[in-house]
């Protein structure tokens, strides 16, 4: 099997975040740090650890390596839990708690490759919010399957296409890592200099 086309998890997130950063990340290989990257890195530190531990009737299976071929996604997922006979995959995230729908896929992604991979119907999974040392349960819903597949099949087309505009989203722009990469206001600019042209 081959792999060399299926699209990290971790860039489904970068896809629903901002296209534009997916573009710049996945197809041209830019990466830059910023406060947010340096603490989920330095968060992620002992979730990083394979292996499997028991916790009451809960076993946790961390740093869990899955794909799907009718998709071609792959990655890592932070972990995944076995309780009551209920495989739950769990993501690690660094920020606060709302509706990230970039989460959500990423996760979502995850679910659709458990259960190609163990033919079990993988209902819901759970996102830890670091900043709101609360977890988020995500239920895989019709809607949410649909959306996170749509995702990753545009996710795929806009690799062979050209880098895609700057969003329109300033608070996602002053958070992004790449912001002295990507330069949203400048070709903003730009854009509308030609216009006036």
């Amino acid at each position: 099997m081959i792999m060399e086309n299926y699209l990290p998890l971790a860039y489904l997130n970068a896809w629903e975040y901002c296209p534009r950063r997916f573009y710049l990340e996945y197809v041209l290989g830019e990466m830059a740090d910023n406060e947010h990257i340096i603490l989920g890195r330095y968060l992620h530190r002992n979730i990083d650890e394979e292996g499997t531990i028991q916790e009451g009737d809960t076993r946790i299976h961390r740093h869990q390596w899955v794909w799907s071929d009718r998709h071609q996604v792959t990655g890592i997922i932070d972990a995944v839990e076995e309780r009551a006979g209920q495989l739950i995959p769990i993501e690690y995230k660094k920020g606060r708690m709302g509706n990230h729908l970039n989460d959500h896929f990423q996760l979502c992604a995850a679910g659709l490759c458990l259960e190609e991979r163990t033919g079990k119907a993988i209902a819901y999974g759970e996102i830890f919010y670091h900043a709101n040392r609360r977890r988020q349960k995500v239920e895989f819903t019709p809607q949410l399957k649909t959306a996170t597949e749509q995702a990753i099949q545009a996710a795929h087309q806009a690799v062979h296409q050209v880098m895609p505009a700057p969003i329109e989203h300033p608070k996602k722009c002053q958070a992004c890592s790449l912001q002295g990469i990507c330069l949203p206001l400048e070709v903003k600019q730009l854009r509308r200099q030609e216009t006036e042209v």
